[in-house]
């Protein structure tokens, strides 16, 4: 008779299931997360908890009783040396089951049994979460908007000195260049005024020399 025995059975004997929740912990130890039923999983959560408590108390008694549960050396191993150290300060509350859909073929409901320390996308997530958000009013929106405004004044004067800066060099450059422009004008006047007179010198030597030999003809 089952009087008072109100986990449930699986539709196993006590032996079967002892051990398929032995290899599904030593799974979940070494894996980290399983994919199974939410029957399982539910079973799996109250057999591996106390076995990853036990864990946190490294002795050879724990070490021995926790191997007396799964029979696997690797998963001890592994649960004592990496997983206990990670849930340290965790007190309980070392699984979490995602539930996924029904399973195609008997409608059975699936889910995902995984340790809570080890995914590490969900723990960003509920730390982001739990930073305090700052409520802003409309008022306070104004209030923000006065410095920026501020902020706005203070750069017109300075980009006005600028603009009028700037002005002033083009306008000493125009002024540096007009003096070379008419300096190179008046050497242009002069060089032309030399030579007509240098021409009219080289004509009168030979109008003079033709009128000799006229008179000379003569």
């Amino acid at each position: 008779m089952r009087h008072n025995k109100k986990f449930n059975h699986l539709g196993r004997t006590s032996s079967h299931r002892k051990a398929m929740l032995a290899n599904m912990a030593s799974s979940l130890i070494e894996s980290k997360r399983i994919s199974t039923t939410l029957a399982k999983a539910k079973a799996l959560r109250t057999y591996v908890e106390p076995l990853i408590t036990k864990a946190k108390d490294d002795t050879t008694h724990s070490r021995r009783v926790v191997f007396s549960h799964l029979q696997n050396k690797n998963a001890v191993s592994e649960l004592f040396r990496d997983v206990a150290v990670k849930v340290a300060d965790r007190p309980g509350g070392y699984t979490r089951i995602l539930r996924t859909g029904n399973r195609l073929g008997d409608n059975a409901e699936m889910c995902i049994i995984e340790l809570v320390d080890y995914n590490e996308a969900m723990l960003t997530s509920t730390e982001e979460a739990a930073k305090p958000k700052r409520r802003r009013s409309r008022r306070g929106g104004k209030k923000e908007e006065a410095p920026v405004a501020e902020a706005a004044k203070q750069a017109k004067p300075v980009a006005e000195k600028e603009s009028a800066t700037a002005e002033a060099e083009e306008v000493k450059a125009v002024e540096d260049v007009q003096p070379i422009e008419e300096t190179e004008e008046k050497a242009e006047a002069e060089v032309k005024s030399e030579a007509p007179a240098e021409a009219e010198a080289e004509e009168k030597p030979a109008d003079e020399a033709s009128e000799e030999d006229k008179k000379k003809e003569e």
